[in-house]
């Protein structure tokens, strides 16, 4: 049986999806949950965790290290905050100093992070490796599938996105017939799908194309969606989502799948090492 698993946790429902996944394998876990960022119902249940700040790195490790954790993963969404709410202590402030000036997007930061706790001597871990049954599979995964406009949206979405993911900025774009209405910035999916939802065209609705980046470290912040990412992109009026194939987890993936087919969206894995050859269709 592994040892004890550190969770560090970010918003949204996996953080506690992999308490549940441990406590059915009788593995142990303590949990890291950071005020204005994990949901509460993270540790509900007499789970072993911390709440603490993000800028609070010493109490942090020693929380860890008191509670027996050598591997760690993170799961869930960080909004990241200003220097200011950070309010570094003297070990995240000597961690920012080594970092230098720097400026650093989401993936970076967070290898960063890793790397941090790597020299402390935990060892860091892949959600899928927690919870191997949340990654997307390839090609249709519901009972909807693309049709030839759609998976040219596709095709102008992965080459779209790749970009994007080459600057570290984003890892999502929705295209409606050729035509991107909106990039994935700081705000995130949930807020882009609120936004496309003002912009759509008249006509075919468009697709939402979310894959990881090309320098993406596997063990944190790959690309994420659930029912929520589903009824965003129901309510802007597009006809379905492509992601990366075993690239990209699926909060709750049956209730994603149903989610779609109820919605009458296509839920596609893409292979999104290159864009071009990466579609059949």
């Amino acid at each position: 049986m592994p040892g004890k698993l550190g969770v560090l946790a970010g918003g949204g429902p996996l953080p506690r999806q992999i308490v549940e996944h441990c406590r059915r394998q009788g593995r142990e876990v303590f949990v890291v949950a950071f005020r204005g960022q994990t949901d509460p119902a993270t540790v509900d249940g007499e789970v072993a965790h911390l709440w603490t700040r993000l800028g609070a790195a010493g109490p942090t490790l020693k929380a860890l290290r008191t509670a027996g954790c050598r591997d760690l993963v993170m799961a869930g969404p960080v909004r990241r905050p200003s220097f200011g709410e950070v309010r570094p202590d003297l070990t995240a402030a000597r961690f920012l100093g080594r970092l230098g000036t720097r400026a650093l997007g989401d993936d970076g930061l967070l290898r960063a992070v890793m790397d941090l706790l790597e020299r402390e001597g935990f060892r860091m871990v892949g959600l899928h490796e927690v919870l191997p049954d949340v990654l997307a599979g390839a090609g249709v995964l519901g009972r909807h599938a693309p049709d030839d406009a759609a998976f040219a949206d596709i095709r102008r979405g992965l080459s779209v996105a790749h970009a994007l993911g080459q600057q570290d900025v984003g890892q999502a774009v929705v295209v409606q017939q050729g035509m991107v209405l909106g990039l994935e910035a700081i705000e995130g999916t949930d807020r882009l799908l609120a936004r496309c939802a003002e912009l759509r065209r008249p006509g075919p609705g468009g697709v939402l194309v979310k894959i990881k980046k090309p320098q993406q470290d596997a063990r944190a912040d790959l690309p994420t969606i659930g029912t929520r990412t589903v009824e965003g992109a129901r309510t802007a009026g597009l006809r379905g989502i492509a992601v990366s194939a075993q690239g990209a987890l699926m909060v709750d993936p049956e209730d994603t799948i149903a989610a779609a087919d109820a919605a009458g969206l296509f839920v596609y894995g893409v292979d999104d090492t290159g864009v071009d050859g990466a579609l059949a269709g």
